[in-house]
């Protein structure tokens, strides 16, 4: 066997027994706390409702392993076991040119898999999400939703990547420069767009019709120097009961957006204190933070690739047979998430470390307890647990606990 195909066994079961290892502690954690509410939200969440917290974050974790696994043994078979291989070669037997080749085989793999994980995301929604009352979405709006996103996909992704393998094929030694340069773009093009052209596609996004919900908001917002071109509700009741809030798009084209979910839940003081945690990551740049972010990682990224699709090893220890450009970006695609997941704790800390920020910022422009009492209602409503595992949650979760975060905003009371 091939030094690269021990490396790479090796590199996927580590990846695996680390995240089945992290699950296991999240679900002990969260077992061994189920039968009491943690001191500091006593009073505010019942004991039937932090059951059912608990019982949504176990039911998770429980497909959570089972999906972890099969996606383990899914890469194996994709690799190793010839899956991309026979792809390849069947759809080499139409003499499209290189470019539609590439296109039918990484789009054909896309269809593929998104087949074969179907039954799990019927699961979460038709049965996990059924079964502790947050799903709203009926068998119709499921296959309509897919169809769009499948549409959707095509009509944006496949000019993407046409250009992206033109380049890696005819463009100079640098074409993974120019390939970044062409996904900055399309980045910044897609949140520029999103919420004016996309989001509409999948819900209705109505203006904020209480009046002085609005003055206060707006008011919150010319404090801040925040410039929206509206402040909508949108429909997020017709999929689920789940509640949030945020701020979408760049430049002019931003818009501030609530569930209306969220709106049924919180009053004025406390949806004026959401948003002002919102409007504390505009504040602070966390979006322009989180972009550079993104930059950087995406081209050593481009540039690892630059590297490993001139190894005939890399292909041929993955089970491919014929090296070609498209193929290096399916393998490549693949086989990141083994080494990206030790790059997790860092990218989690930085986005909790935004979200303490947030709240700060949020403390100054509000009341602390005020968010305080916005954010339990959040957990409650959510079913979001109160006892999460500490390692776990360094890898996973792009917020404090809700203990740490809790603890954080009491100590500003004055």
């Amino acid at each position: 066997m091939e030094t690269f195909s021990i490396l790479f066994i090796f590199a996927l079961l580590l990846s695996l027994v680390i995240q089945l290892w992290l699950s296991n502690r999240q679900t002990n954690a969260v077992s061994q706390n189920r039968s009491a509410v943690p001191e500091a939200f006593a009073g505010q969440i019942s004991i039937e409702q932090h059951h059912k917290a608990a019982d949504y974050t176990m039911a998770k974790l429980a497909i959570n392993k089972i999906e972890l696994i099969y996606g383990a043994i899914l890469l194996l078979a994709w690799t190793l076991g010839g899956g991309l291989d026979w792809v390849d070669s069947f759809v080499r037997t139409f003499s499209y040119n290189e470019i539609i080749t590439g296109l039918v085989v990484i789009f054909g793999v896309m269809l593929i898999t998104a087949i074969i994980d179907l039954p799990f995301t019927l699961y979460r929604t038709f049965k996990i999400e059924q079964r502790f009352g947050f799903n709203r979405m009926t068998a119709l709006q499921f296959i309509k939703d897919m169809l769009l996103q499948t549409i959707l996909t095509l009509v944006l992704a496949v000019p993407l990547v046409a250009g992206i393998l033109w380049l890696m094929q005819d463009a100079s030694p640098l074409w993974w420069v120019y390939v970044w340069a062409v996904l900055l773009a399309f980045g910044l093009l897609i949140s520029w767009i999103f919420p004016t052209f996309i989001a509409p596609l999948f819900n209705k996004f109505m203006p904020l019709e209480n009046e002085e919900l609005r003055e206060r908001i707006t008011t919150l917002m010319d404090r801040c120097g925040f410039a929206s071109n509206g402040i909508f509700v949108m429909d997020g009741s017709k999929r689920s009961s789940h509640g949030n809030a945020y701020f979408t798009g760049l430049g002019k084209n931003k818009r501030i957006v609530f569930f209306d979910t969220l709106l049924e839940t919180l009053d004025a003081n406390e949806v004026e204190a959401v948003l002002a945690h919102e409007l504390g990551h505009f504040k602070h740049h966390h979006v322009r933070k989180g972009l550079i972010v993104s930059a950087i990682t995406t081209l050593i990224g481009l540039a690892v690739l630059a590297w490993l699709i001139k190894q005939d090893a890399f292909y041929q220890a993955l089970g491919v047979s014929n090296a070609s450009t498209y193929m290096a970006l399916i393998l490549f695609t693949m086989v990141m998430p083994l080494l990206s997941i030790y790059l997790q704790p860092a990218m989690s800390y930085l986005s909790r470390k935004h979200e303490f920020e947030a709240d700060d910022f949020a403390a100054e422009q509000s009341q602390p307890q005020t968010l305080i009492q916005a954010l339990v209602k959040l957990y409650r409503d959510n079913a979001n647990t109160l006892t999460p595992d500490p390692l776990y949650s360094a890898f996973h979760d792009s917020h404090p606990p809700a203990p740490v975060r809790v603890a954080h905003l009491s100590a500003k009371i004055s």
